[in-house]
């Protein structure tokens, strides 16, 4: 596996951007559209629950698992982005991923964030 199989994010052609801060240097809010969110539940498939389980007496990195992770944290990021662009947003401001254990087997990964208007301070 290479690094591109670990990691996640935007792409500079994005027209939505999506950060973490409270702002945007060189940007202001015109106007605030709202909470949005992105939702995904995914479960590990049974062949990955016993690599897992045989990689834990031993220690390490779960590969397979963090694989699953970032693409679930991924599509997450995806729907909250198309919500907002859906809403009229052209931002997401204060974005964060929240992720819970939905069963036994299962994460619940949650992308939220505030979409915004966002223009270049004049």
């Amino acid at each position: 596996m290479g690094i591109e199989d670990f990691g996640g994010g935007q792409t500079p052609e994005a027209d939505v951007l999506v950060v973490t801060t409270n702002d945007v240097p060189g940007f202001q809010v015109q106007k605030v559209v709202g909470e949005v969110f992105g939702l995904t539940v995914r479960s590990r498939h049974i062949g990955s629950q016993i690599g897992a389980g045989l990689k834990s007496m031993i220690g390490g990195e779960l590969k397979g698992l963090t694989k699953t992770l970032v693409e679930t944290r991924n599509q997450a990021m995806e729907r909250l982005v198309d919500q907002a662009r859906a809403r009229g947003a052209n931002a997401v401001l204060m974005f964060r991923f929240d992720v819970t254990e939905a069963m036994e087997g299962a994460a619940e990964v949650c992308a939220y964030g505030t979409a915004v208007v966002i223009t270049p301070h004049s």
